[in-house]
């Protein structure tokens, strides 16, 4: 899918929509869908993109998960969580239904914002502002995305760590088949572990390097803490998208953000950066942000994520 393609299909759902960059060279933010982003990198559209989830809005018996790059609080679950204030997994109308304007922009460099209020599982209400500060760089073959994402609490009473989790979490989907995967550097087994059931049959060691088989059966998904420096996605031999993050305001600490049971205490071991597969045909490299003890009126939580996007011209 062009650049063009995407704006055509997103016009046609009606979704405003706005792009940093180029047409050819940039990001395309889907205003009316979650405020989502879509890297183009060479007049190609490299996110997943799934045409009736664009067309179709989420409701209450059904979520589209239409692709692209998203901004979510975490954590998912646990007593803590976002998805599960009405007892069942659900990405809250608050979230898929948000208003996302734009309140900066010049040729590089735009300010999305939205006001979002989350609940979490234990019915506590969290008034926030949502905001993507996207810049993008380009340099031949190569689309640097670099986002400062943000969650800015806007309630007017302070929270302590005993009744809240709150940290910005960006999923960024790609699609994956036979002979894709993910690699890492890391120091030990500590530093990765399971979010679902098991995933050793996916994953091994090769050449100092941990090695991820996205094209799986079952779903899996893998949480890296903070010794893990990035995560590199090969689609293929034609494209390779290497994530990172910059280090968290002082304050601010990784947190568990495990799609776990509503009833179960987050566990202590922070995740920094997360891979999701699915038997479905996609995947996510993920990258999250740090939560503070005390959530006070106007505290803003803030992680720089980038994301390289390079095409491989070895072949």
């Amino acid at each position: 899918m062009t650049g063009q393609e995407l704006l055509e299909l997103l016009d046609q759902a009606k979704c405003r929509s706005n792009l940093t960059g180029t047409l050819e060279n940039g990001i395309i933010a889907a205003l009316d869908m979650e405020g989502r982003l879509f890297a183009v990198l060479n007049n190609k559209v490299l996110n997943r993109v799934v045409p009736s989830s664009v067309l179709n809005k989420s409701n209450k018996t059904a979520y589209r998960n239409p692709g692209g790059d998203v901004l979510w609080p975490a954590p998912e679950g646990t007593c803590f969580g976002y998805e599960y204030a009405t007892g069942n997994w659900r990405v809250p109308p608050e979230i898929t239904g948000a208003v996302w304007e734009i309140t900066g922009q010049n040729e590089k460099r735009t300010v999305i914002k939205a006001e979002i209020d989350l609940v979490n599982n234990r019915q506590l209400g969290i008034p926030c502002e949502f905001e993507r500060h996207i810049e993008v760089e380009y340099n031949e073959n190569c689309l640097v995305q670099n986002v400062t994402e943000m969650i800015r609490y806007i309630g007017v009473k302070t929270l302590f760590i005993k009744d809240f989790r709150l940290a910005p979490w960006s999923l960024c989907q790609l699609d994956t088949g036979k002979g894709c995967e993910v690699i890492m550097p890391y120091k030990t087994e500590e530093d990765i572990r399971d979010l679902y059931s098991s995933s050793l049959s996916m994953r091994g060691i090769s050449n100092d390097k941990y090695i991820v088989n996205t094209n799986t059966y079952f779903r899996f998904q893998l949480g890296m803490g903070e010794n893990v420096p990035w995560i590199e996605y090969k689609y293929f031999d034609n494209l390779k998208v290497k994530r990172y993050t910059g280090t968290l305001p002082p304050g601010q600490k990784y947190i568990d953000i495990a799609d776990a049971p509503p009833d179960q205490i987050p566990s202590e071991k922070g995740i920094k950066l997360s891979i999701y597969c699915d038997p479905t045909g996609f995947m996510e490299i993920e990258a999250c942000g740090g939560c503070p003890d005390i959530l006070s009126p106007g505290k803003e939580l803030s992680v720089n994520i980038i994301t390289e996007y390079k095409i491989n011209t070895d072949n």
